[in-house]
């Protein structure tokens, strides 16, 4: 790529960050209006939730691929390709009145994400100097954190204000803007590695992501021992062993395994993996607790859920700069810390418990994301070669989702467990009047959360030592 004048920097940045805020807040902003959409287009409250898990689906479906076109034909020509997509397909969304229309310009608008997404952290990664890397990646990671969490907020105000079409419609003028400037600033970038596309792999790689998710997602409703739950199941198991398989063989393949023996990048991903699990596991639950055993409004629930992201705007960015100047592996490994201490805080909440402590709760784990974050994603990113950088990011993107749709799938499943053996028999929402079977299902989910997270602290700390000896000698 090449090289990019210093004052440009910083407005492709924003170029990049925005578009990576918007695809990552259209994965969390309509899970708020989905009651209303399901009314307005006459379809059952299972159904309507396609509109939500096919967004998730086919991002980490396709996140893959993209990262490898963009090392192949150019980061800068897919991010621009995903940008366009990602418009239209919103502004599909926001003029539809059919059900069908709506979950097709879903899977475009998803399409258009994944292509953002795969090729944002390889593009800052390029045009930044090391020692703005870790910043830069920061305010990056902070979008991708920001969307996801200012979603539920966001939706609940402009659904209250007018119609849902307009969660759709706001990202028109603000993604034409983005396009004109991306084609105005982002750099050519003629450099591209060598290779032909991967089409056996990718394949693979779909039918292993979409039986799994699909599974996970479904799982709750028909029950995890299901005849189609368990082939999904297997599917997804028979395909992702065929793929190992193949991406062995292959001169050009979608992933190259190699990488993950490298144990920095192999670690960083699995902490980044955990830290959505247990973050997405909070994410989930809190609503129902506040609304339906502490009876807040949903403008009330949609303002404290709001402390996250602003905790996270402020801390985000100094941790990424700190990144720079201590180095990434501390931060990680005190980031976990928090959010792993701030879930255990999270399971002692219950129909007494005070705003104030609910928000210092919400506080900590919202510090130790912001921490963890951004130092990640440089860890990630600078553990590769500048040719490897497109499909680390967009591993980097699919380990997130995946991430995210795991903790969902965990939370509920413990949940309503935890649930159905107080009551004593099998519940799949909130049952009026029974309270103590929901802070009863909803501690079990946070005690598990801040056990998983607390797995990548141990581990985080193992490497740090690790590290510190090898110096010492």
């Amino acid at each position: 790529m090449e090289e990019v004048k210093d004052r440009s920097r910083w407005p492709i940045l924003i170029i990049v960050v925005m578009s990576t805020f918007m695809s990552a807040l259209d994965s969390s902003i309509v899970n708020v209006a989905l009651p209303k959409m399901a009314r307005a287009l006459g379809v059952t409250t299972s159904n309507i939730q396609l509109v939500a898990t096919s967004y998730l689906i086919v991002i980490v479906g396709t996140v893959l691929i993209f990262g490898r076109l963009g090392d192949i034909l150019g980061k800068t020509k897919m991010f621009k390709f995903g940008l366009g997509l990602f418009t239209f397909g919103s502004l599909l969304c926001g003029i539809t009145g059919s059900f069908l229309i709506l979950i097709i310009a879903r899977v475009i608008q998803a399409i258009g994400a994944a292509g953002t997404m795969a090729n944002s952290q390889g593009i800052i990664t390029e045009i930044f100097p090391a020692n703005e890397r870790g910043k830069a990646l920061g305010f990056a990671g902070t979008a991708v954190a920001l969307g996801s969490l200012v979603g539920p907020g966001l939706g609940g105000v402009i659904v209250g204000a007018s119609s849902w079409e307009f969660i759709f419609l706001i990202n028109v003028p603000i993604g034409l803007v983005a396009l004109f400037y991306a084609f105005k600033l982002l750099p050519k970038g003629h450099k591209t590695a060598k290779g032909k596309m991967d089409s056996i792999g990718a394949i693979l790689f779909m039918f292993t992501i979409v039986p799994l998710f699909v599974a996970l997602s479904e799982g709750l409703n028909r029950g995890f021992t299901d005849p189609i739950i368990l082939l999904g199941f297997a599917v997804a198991i028979v395909c992702f062993i065929a793929f190992i398989f193949v991406e062995k063989k292959r001169e050009s393949p979608l992933i190259q395994l190699q990488m993950f023996q490298n144990k920095l990048f192999s670690l960083s991903i699995f902490c980044g993996f955990i830290s959505f699990v247990a973050i997405f596991c909070s994410n989930i639950i809190q609503p129902f607790y506040l609304q339906d055993v502490m009876s807040y409004t949903p403008q009330h629930t949609g303002l404290i859920l709001m402390t996250y992201p602003l905790i996270l705007t402020v801390i985000a960015p100094v941790s990424g700069h700190l990144s720079d100047k201590i180095g990434s592996e501390i931060l990680t490994f005190i980031g976990l810390m928090f959010i792993s201490v701030g879930l255990l805080l999270m399971a002692t909440l219950d129909q007494k418990s005070t705003l104030l402590s609910m928000m210092i709760f919400i506080g900590i784990v919202s510090i130790g994301m912001g921490l963890f974050q951004s130092p990640n994603n440089s860890l990630v990113m600078s553990t590769v070669s500048k040719d490897k950088l497109g499909i680390a990011g967009s591993i980097n993107a699919l380990i997130r989702n995946l991430g995210m749709v795991s903790g969902i799938a965990l939370a509920t499943t413990l949940l309503y467990n935890g649930m159905s053996s107080k009551i004593g028999h099998r519940v799949t929402d909130y049952v009026a009047g029974r309270n103590d079977a929901f802070i009863y299902g909803m501690r079990t989910v946070y005690i598990t959360a801040s056990i998983i997270c607390f797995v990548g602290t141990l581990l985080t700390f193992l490497r740090l030592i690790g590290n510190k000896t090898k110096k010492g000698q």
